[in-house]
């Protein structure tokens, strides 16, 4: 199975954790977590970064349900949950 389809499994199962980090960007964005999850339903995988330690991630471009350009950075934990990492809205 792709990568973007088990993404988009774990947030239709509600099997995924949102980071502090990730809830700090996300209010400085003003983003909320129906975004989150319309971002991964919605966007595509822009980059893939495999040189860390702690597993691969995945930046994911998407639409906001008010049709904002956000991108979610996200990974895999052990267990199968998907964890958000962090979330920004594209800069204009």
């Amino acid at each position: 199975m792709d990568v973007l389809r088990r993404m988009r499994q774990a947030i239709r199962g509600q099997r995924y954790r949102i980071s502090s980090h990730a809830n700090d960007e996300m209010a400085d964005d003003f983003l909320v977590v129906a975004d989150i999850e319309n971002i991964i339903l919605t966007g595509e995988i822009m980059r893939k970064f495999t040189h860390d330690p702690r597993g691969t991630r995945y930046e994911v471009l998407g639409d906001t349900v008010d049709y904002r350009r956000a991108y979610v950075v996200c990974r895999f934990l052990l267990s199968g949950v998907l964890l958000i990492i962090t979330a920004y809205v594209e800069e204009e």
